[in-house]
């Protein structure tokens, strides 16, 4: 296995990592947001009321988004596994 496919390889392991995080993540910043700015004009300044809506938009995301996470995560794999042949030269 040679360096450019080494970095190739993680290159797109973390675009991966990035593509499946990101939704759960984006979604959990706009609802964190939102939250913060009822909680300046309401003037409630309780903590545990940014988790609560945080995790029920990241668990509804996740179910929403399961099938393309798993597409994704299929396609990287099955390209792994595509580059054995070529990596495991004798």
């Amino acid at each position: 296995m040679d360096l450019d496919l080494t970095v190739e390889v993680l290159r797109r392991g973390l675009w991966v990592g990035f593509m499946i995080a990101g939704p759960l993540l984006l979604g959990s910043l706009v609802v964190g947001l939102l939250v913060s700015i009822f909680q300046a004009v309401t003037q409630i300044h309780e903590m545990t009321i940014t988790f609560v809506p945080k995790i029920v938009t990241v668990m509804i995301l996740f179910a929403l988004l399961l099938p393309w996470f798993l597409a994704v995560m299929i396609d990287f794999s099955r390209g792994l596994f595509l580059l054995i042949p070529n990596v495991v030269r004798v």
